[in-house]
């Protein structure tokens, strides 16, 4: 082991022979990556309790398959944001991807791009906004581009921020609202977790340092120095003011925050634990989704992210409220094994096994996804 967050084995050239499916990528990425980037790709908080019920979630609801259907002419197109998508795919936003691959998020979006799927930027990228909505910007036939923000300690800085993505080309803004403090990660405090000299928040670069907290013994690192600069509801109309993009809020998972998104007039929601790395045992997306999706009915999109990688897994997310999906470990684990094929080969083969789905369910388009595909309303 290297121990240097850079990948043990090169990544290959084209996608492993026995890979016929998402799960089958974690062993081939687990075989090239050192136990520092592996525990930062692949882990969760504290004792990753999260992070296998999001999976067994999906397991666990059944679907009740519909026959003898009228199916010819079927698609599975999604209006999103103003926008049709050949599919309810995206690409979640995940930092530092060149720990995975030397191409990062070049490699991701490009594949995004040629698969007709979303990508959303991390504002913790390992490559400059600028490169990536660059790169894919021409194609025609792309999907969204879109950038992820965390709200910095520095307000302007966030302000120039967005701007910065308005000016490249993004198309909306995604501000993650559910980490003002990192998850208690074991995984990656046992492995040492340690960038490379070479991978950083590029982004980020000209962020001013945060002002030294003197705390007294009584104080908490917490409260008293992380939480003054979090963000707050009273901040939203602030950053709906710096740009004309459409602002979602992801990690929204509790009723009456999605309530009040509405009553704040963002534009989506991503019903969201941060993959499990953020509060462990916080409730699996799939149980949240259904109950955000009455909470707002139809006043503004909901996607869904977290453990999903099975076309069947898609399936029951637009049954049960989604307009569309993200994910995140599995295309990580693709890029590690083969870049941008096994990226694009991710996109194509969930996409494959959502219409092998909805033919089997009697669903001719994501519309007719509803939750009369199970016995007993999740």
């Amino acid at each position: 082991m290297s121990g240097t967050g850079r990948p043990r084995v090169p990544a290959l050239e084209q996608v492993p022979a026995d890979v016929v499916s998402l799960p089958d990528y974690a062993a081939h990425a687990r075989a090239r990556l050192d136990d520092n980037a592996w525990a930062y790709l692949a882990g969760g908080a504290a004792d990753e309790i999260t992070l296998r019920a999001n999976r067994a979630a999906w397991d666990h609801l059944a679907l009740v398959p519909r026959v003898l259907r009228r199916l010819a002419g079927g698609h599975t197109r999604v209006q999103l944001l103003g926008r049709t998508l050949a599919h309810p795919l995206l690409l979640a936003p995940v930092a530092y991807q060149r720990l995975a691959h030397p191409d990062g998020e070049l490699a991701s979006a490009h594949a995004a791009a040629a698969q007709g799927a979303g990508f959303i930027l991390s504002a913790q990228a390992s490559v400059l906004m600028e490169d990536v909505a660059r790169a894919v910007l021409s194609d025609a036939d792309r999907g969204p581009l879109w950038f992820q923000l965390y709200m910095q300690h520095d307000r302007g800085f966030t302000r120039e921020l967005v701007q910065r993505a308005e000016a490249s080309g993004y198309e909306a803004i995604v501000l993650t609202v559910d980490a003002p403090s990192h998850g208690v990660r074991d995984r990656e405090r046992r492995a040492g977790l340690k960038l490379p000299a070479d991978v950083s928040a590029v982004n980020l670069a000209a962020l001013p340092k945060a002002p030294r907290t003197q705390l007294t013994p009584s104080q908490s690192w917490v409260f008293d120095a992380l939480m003054p600069d979090a963000p707050t509801w009273d901040e939203i109309d602030t950053l709906r003011s710096h740009t004309r993009l459409p602002l979602l809020l992801k990690g929204v998972m509790h009723p009456e925050d999605a309530r009040e998104a509405v009553r704040q007039r963002v534009d989506g929601l991503i019903v969201s634990n941060h993959g499990g790395r953020t509060l462990d045992t916080a409730a699996p997306t799939a149980w949240v989704l259904p109950r955000i999706a009455d909470a707002v009915g139809d006043a503004l999109p909901l996607l869904v992210d977290g453990g999903i990688q099975r076309g069947t897994d898609v399936l029951k997310a637009l049954a049960l409220g989604a307009r569309a999906v993200l994910i995140g470990r599995p295309y990580m684990h693709a890029l590690a094994t083969c870049g941008a094929i096994g990226v694009a080969h991710v996109l194509r083969v969930l996409r494959d096994e959502l219409e092998v789905a909805m033919a089997l369910c009697g669903c001719a388009n994501p519309a007719e996804a509803t939750r009369e595909l199970f016995f007993d309303v999740p």
